[in-house]
């Protein structure tokens, strides 16, 4: 049972005003490394509750719309401020939840504050285009505008970071929101809209409601007030949202990934098992551009492998706010079943678990979720452990003999999210860059992380492909550009001269 002593319970933010639930219920956001431990107790909403985030953000659509983009900039560099200020006890907070260690934790704080100082730049910067026209009696210009309610979808892996890089463009460009949290990290996404309601936001801008997707999701997707669904999560709940959403709403998805990271035979080896380890098991390997598989050249394969398994022994595992772990738990039971799971499936399919895949639960680990990084070897790329995204620490290593045939094989899996190569030959480089099919690539680089001022996104069922994360591209999403045909009457003057 978890320990129920001084829970504190925070409330949904709707129409500027902190509120409880219309059903009377709450949940509880649990401890990953310790699930004795409640973090917060959370509104379990219902689609009343949504209806009610979603018409107070209609409601104050048009005066926000109206703000000027220098008075909507300075609420969002204030907002950047509050959550610097409270940087120790967010991160901490973020660490709790999600169990990540608390150095990641601080990063992804951090990297909240310098999002919301971007996009409060950029939103500065966002103009139309003149055109030349035919009729010498007409001006031809266009204009950008915002679009109206945008509701925004988020996961648990990067609760603060992902909903930032959704929200700040879309409140930079002038749009009203509606935010649902992952149930999972409802404490770290409620400090994000806290900061953001302290900043000065007026009523009805920013609107917060947690609660399972069951009982909230249709709304969310499928009212008439909405104007776009902005959703990060798995494939199969962005193949659902897609469904619901009305045809006159728009829509961005970053979904599944099941990404490689290629290791040729004159690869740096020592960097290249650095790159994987990074890329495969920091963050608890829960990361949707995590390093799934690792494609080695059949002249290194025994030698890589080696040196990978080394690495991966002397990895600690570990509670998050501990100054040593290097690894957390899994951030929840479904999270840690489905690894083990994907383990047992490895190897019935014939692959050979090379290192780790166990649970540990004994002393420390007793009531966490915690799973030691497994490393298969002998790995088909026909495998479900191959071709299905497990969103844990599991690396599956594949032997290849030639370069085009790496490159074959990572292009054969239905994601396309991220990918990276190890090779000190640039002919290689090059036509592995124009070659993979992938929306980030990435040379002697980890498969994870993003710079927040260039595009993020992915092909085939990684994403929506319409419009790209992060980066000024990012505004594309939240404005619609306007026509204007400016007719200009020929002006008679009283002389000739």
């Amino acid at each position: 049972m978890a320990i129920e002593t001084a829970i504190r319970t925070f409330k949904n933010l709707i129409g500027g005003e902190w509120t409880e639930s219309s059903s009377g219920r709450t949940f509880d956001s649990i401890n990953p490394a310790n699930k004795t431990e409640v973090v917060g107790r959370f509104q379990a909403s219902v689609e009343d509750d949504v209806v009610q985030a979603i018409e107070s953000a209609e409601k104050a659509f048009p005066a926000w719309k109206a703000v000027a983009p220098s008075k909507r900039a300075e609420m969002l560099y204030k907002a950047a401020v509050l959550l610097e200020t409270g940087l120790e006890q967010y991160a901490e907070e973020l660490t709790r939840e999600e169990g990540k260690t608390l150095a990641a934790s601080r990063m992804e704080v951090k990297r909240s504050a310098q999002t919301l100082r971007y996009y409060a730049s950029e939103g500065l910067n966002i103009a139309g285009d003149t055109l030349p026209s035919d009729d010498p009696t007409t001006f031809v210009y266009t204009k950008k505008e915002p679009l109206g309610v945008v509701t925004v979808i988020t996961p648990w892996n990067f609760p603060i970071s992902i909903p930032v890089r959704k929200i700040a463009p879309a409140l930079a460009a002038g749009n009203t929101v509606v935010f649902k949290p992952a149930s999972d990290t409802p404490l770290i996404a409620f400090r994000l809209v806290e900061a953001l309601h302290n900043a000065g936001l007026p009523a009805g801008v920013i609107n917060f409601v947690t609660g399972s997707a069951s009982k909230t999701g249709v709304p969310l997707v499928s009212h008439p007030a909405v104007k776009a669904v902005t959703f990060t999560g798995s494939t199969g709940a962005g193949e659902n949202i897609r469904r619901n959403v009305r045809l006159s709403a728009r829509i961005q998805m970053e979904l599944g990934g099941k990404n490689p990271l290629i290791v040729l035979e004159d690869a740096d080896l020592d960097h290249a098992v650095e790159l994987a380890v990074k890329g495969g098991f920091e963050l608890t390997g829960q990361a949707c551009t995590g390093t799934s598989r690792v494609i080695v050249m059949e002249q290194v394969h025994d030698a890589f492998v080696e040196k990978l398994i080394a690495r991966a022994k002397t990895l600690t595992i570990g509670n998050g706010l501990s100054g040593e772990a290097e690894i957390g738990p899994l951030a929840n039971e479904s999270q840690l079943n489905n690894v083990l799971d994907y383990v047992a499936i490895g190897q019935a399919e014939g692959a050979e678990l090379a290192y780790g895949g166990e649970r540990i639960d004994e002393g420390e680990y007793a009531n966490g979720y915690f799973v030691r990084p497994a490393i298969f070897t002998g790995v088909r790329p026909d495998m479900r452990i191959a071709q299905e995204e497990i969103f844990g620490p599991v690396i599956s290593v594949i032997r290849v003999k030639c370069f085009k045939n790496a490159i074959r094989v990572a292009n054969d899996v239905e994601y396309g999210l991220s990918a990276s190569i190890v090779t000190s030959d640039y002919n290689r480089m090059q036509y592995f860059i124009d070659h993979i099919q992938s929306g980030i690539v990435k040379v002697n680089r980890t498969t994870t992380g993003n710079a927040l001022n260039v595009p993020f996104g992915g092909l085939k069922m990684s994403s929506t492909a319409t419009f790209r994360e992060s980066g000024r591209e990012a505004l594309d999403f939240y404005t619609h550009s306007k026509t204007v045909y400016h007719g200009i009457q020929e002006l008679k003057f009283c002389c000739s001269k």
